[in-house]
């Protein structure tokens, strides 16, 4: 078992919401060990520089949407990392599964994931403008960004 220390400093906000949950630091940390037990069992891996350009390409079409179409630009949003996810072989059931899921490899990115999600939830019942939209994109890409892993992919293409 971990020391408590490296899964709080590994998890970060991930671990503080999951002790806030659950109210107990075992539970809280039992919770985070299973979830790392359950990505490694996963065949988890890169996209091809193939899949991260066609990716790309979708991500900038969903961003021009947004102009005339910031619903559906959202909703296109959220597409799109389920497909992301799903070429890099997570699984992708439910949304609490998922956003537990990529906790694991990106838990500094997965709250904007919770965000993004809440705010298109709350739009299909009409409830956000058109500035809670540009929030949703702008938190739906930092997620996209990493797991496209554009910066590991331009380090590793010789680009900053």
């Amino acid at each position: 078992m971990k020391p408590p220390k490296t899964l709080r400093s590994r998890f970060g906000q991930v671990y503080e919401r999951v002790f806030k949950t659950d109210g107990d630091r075992r539970r809280a940390e039992s919770v985070l060990e299973e979830r790392q037990k359950r990505i490694e069992k996963l065949d988890i891996r890169p996209l091809s520089v193939e899949d991260r350009r066609r990716f790309q390409e979708a991500w900038t079409r969903d961003q021009a949407l947004f102009v005339d179409d910031p619903q559906g630009a959202v909703a296109q949003a959220d597409r799109l990392i389920g497909d992301v996810m799903k070429a890099r072989g997570y699984p992708v059931g439910d949304f609490e599964q998922r956003a537990a899921d990529i906790s694991v490899d990106h838990p500094m990115v997965v709250e904007n994931y919770r965000i993004a999600h809440d705010i298109a939830i709350r739009d299909r019942r009409g409830e956000v403008g058109t500035e809670d939209l540009r929030k949703a994109m702008v938190h739906y890409r930092a997620l996209f960004d990493e797991l496209l892993e554009t910066r590991a992919a331009a380090a590793k293409e010789g680009r900053r």
